[in-house]
């Protein structure tokens, strides 16, 4: 089953979260923009008040000029009420470039936000979640929000205030009639308070329902070479079809709820219209009148503008349902906190080990601490390499385990190999070696220091990992293998390519180091892109040196290069190899052999063979079948 799923369906449990809590928080986003709200304020009451004086005029001028025939004063009531459309537009406009300029910027700090909260989020996280999902709410769910910004306050914040004043100008032009018009109003909130809960859960189905659909496409136009392969695609286009329509249904049915809020309110809009009609003509055609014909129309003018900013709050509410949903998903991610984190207290890797060699040569104490502080200044400081796992166990579910009480060392220079068969345990290690997952028993050291006790970004500097799989970015070739070490010269990044033996097929391209490479390294072959990683590493001149099938996708050509350089690359570090190929171990100066998540063997090569267990078994099928002559030479 897939990752985004699995998340969908946990989604589904989980409780909305309150309405009032998300506003509260994104009120918290853009509380910082007060000057910008000060002039908004400014600008919308201007228009509010432009807006309000429209009927006043109309009416006037039925009265004053129209009755009696008064040309001219109709034609100055007609300029002042020109004036004041004139400047109502002005205020629009400029009410609407306030709240764009505010809610790009907020726009733009989410996208930042989100993007950082997924760098510090551990590998336990993405092995859980789809990355279409994330990317769904990195990119579509950011896209309702800047819907809301940059159209939805603009226009709710005038209708808000328009709508005040409208109300203020109804009652001072004749009261009576003001609380006629009003008598919608109970009905008019009870049904926004019905449709805002129908919405709510019906936005938050088609937020968690495109993110599904964003998952499936990330996943399967990743993946279209294995499907076309296997003959899956026609499969995989049918379940998308599926989690498509499920979408589909999910929009509709929101649209359904949404859509039936406008032709509601339009009802009471025309029932407000009628009763002021009826009462209105009914105070007019008194003896003597109550009010005049121009009141009359000024009010039937204020009931459609009444319900003008009604309606465009309902749109509003429209959108601010699917930003709500929205604006949790967002939230959730962006407070999720990782599984790893640093120690409250931790400190440099550096820093940590030279406290612990003042310690350890008595010079405990702040004196001592003082020393440990100085010696950051060299960029390794005093890490020597030497990794030690003290009875480690680890599972990724509970009850499940993957490592039992796991010992081994690695000394600095020493090439310690892991090995075993598929799922025992061996990358699990690795995970927790550049701690990327926390061990649940024992403990994981780099020079007597747990692992756990000091920063992740300075235990990572002191890695250089080769993974199975390489990943290159979009970019130049010399850009992919400065990746770790940004500042590295071109004589260097050549030197790391040399050394790696990626330099020849490097030189051969059209662009040498400059040649521009596609998404996920496309332009190069997969044993070209293992070249590219492994001199990645090797430039980055770290401690210890991790290798997970580092030369899986090389051939026996460029392996034998390879580990000819290793040898002198070695030399200098601690090198951890995962390797499935035992041509590649045979030279390690330590075997350990993993099976059922414990280390069931260990030694050299030849004391392995000698003691004909797991290890030779693995090698005899491995060789002895498919190449009886070069095995036994090398045994």
């Amino acid at each position: 089953m897939r990752g985004g799923s699995l998340e969908s369906i946990s989604r589904e449990d989980r409780p909305a979260s309150s309405p009032r809590r998300v506003l509260r928080r994104l009120w918290s986003e853009i509380a910082d923009f007060w000057p910008q709200y000060v002039v908004l304020g400014v600008v919308v009451v201007v228009g509010a008040l432009s807006l309000a004086a429209g009927p006043y005029l109309i009416g006037r001028a039925i009265d004053q000029a129209i009755a009696p025939g008064d040309r001219g004063v109709l034609t100055q009531i007609m300029l002042l009420l020109l004036a004041a459309y004139l400047v109502g537009l002005a205020a629009n406009v400029a009410q609407f470039r306030l709240i764009g300029r505010v809610g790009q910027v907020v726009l733009a700090r989410f996208r930042s936000q989100i993007f950082a909260a997924v760098q510090k989020l551990d590998k336990g996280f993405f092995d859980r979640h789809g990355t279409g999902d994330l990317m769904s709410r990195l990119v579509n769910d950011v896209e309702v929000l800047n819907t809301l910004f940059s159209q939805g306050i603009a226009q709710t914040v005038g209708s808000v205030v328009g709508l005040a004043g409208i109300i203020v100008a109804m009652l001072l032009l004749d009261w009576r009639l003001a609380l006629a018009s009003f008598l919608v109003i109970p009905l008019m909130l009870l049904t926004t308070g019905v449709f805002a809960r129908l919405a709510r859960r019906a936005f938050r189905r088609t937020r968690q329902a495109i993110g599904d659909v964003s998952s499936d496409i990330q996943e399967d136009i990743g993946g279209v070479k294995v499907a076309q392969a296997f003959n899956r695609t026609e499969l995989n286009t049918e379940r998308f079809r599926e989690r498509n329509a499920a979408n589909r249904d999910a929009n509709v049915g929101a649209v359904g709820i949404t859509s039936a809020f406008t032709p509601v309110m339009d009802v009471l809009s025309t029932v407000a219209t009628g009763i002021v009609a009826l009462y209105g003509g009914w105070l007019a055609l008194r003896s003597p009148p109550e009010v005049t014909v121009g009141v009359v129309v000024a009010f039937l003018t204020y009931v459609q503008q009444f319900f003008r900013p009604i309606q465009a709050m309902s749109a509003f509410y429209t959108q601010a349902q699917a930003a709500l949903a929205a604006a949790e998903r967002i939230f959730e991610l962006v407070d999720r906190q990782p599984r790893v984190l640093d120690a409250p207290d931790g400190l440099e890797l550096a820093t940590a080990i030279g406290r612990l060699a003042s310690h350890g040569s008595g010079r405990a104490g702040a004196s001592g601490a003082s020393g440990g502080d100085e010696r950051t200044e060299d960029p390794h400081g005093t890490v020597t390499g030497r990794v030690t796992f003290s009875r480690v166990s680890f599972a990724y579910e509970p009850d499940r385990p993957i490592l039992e009480d796991v010992s081994f060392e690695a000394l600095p220079g020493q090439t310690v190999a892991i090995v075993g068969p598929t799922g025992a345990g061996k990358t699990t290690i690795i995970n927790l070696l550049l701690r990327f997952y926390d061990v649940d028993g024992g403990a994981v050291l780099l020079d007597g220091v747990d692992v756990r006790t000091v920063t992740q970004a300075s235990l990572r500097t002191e890695m250089g990992l080769v993974p199975q799989e390489p990943f290159l970015f979009a970019g130049s070739v010399a850009d992919n293998i400065r990746y770790g070490r940004m500042d590295a010269t071109p004589e260097e990044v050549e030197e790391a390519a040399r050394l790696a033996g990626a330099h020849g097929f490097i030189a051969s391209l059209d662009g040498g180091y400059e040649q521009e490479v596609g998404e996920r390294g496309g332009g190069l072959s997969q044993g070209q892109r293992q070249l590219v990683a492994f001199a990645r590493a090797v430039l980055r001149d770290p401690r210890v040196l991790v290798l997970d099938e580092a030369t899986a996708s090389v051939d026996s050509r460029t392996e034998a290069l390879i580990q000819q350089a290793l040898e002198r690359l070695m030399e200098q570090r601690t090198t951890i190899v995962i390797a499935h190929r035992l041509s590649t171990v045979r030279r390690a100066d330590l075997i350990l052999v993993i099976d059922g998540g414990r280390v069931v063997e260990r030694g050299t090569h030849e004391e392995l063979l000698e003691a004909d267990g797991l290890y030779a078994d693995l090698y005899s099928r491995q060789f002895l079948a498919g190449q009886p002559e070069q095995a036994a030479a090398s045994g």
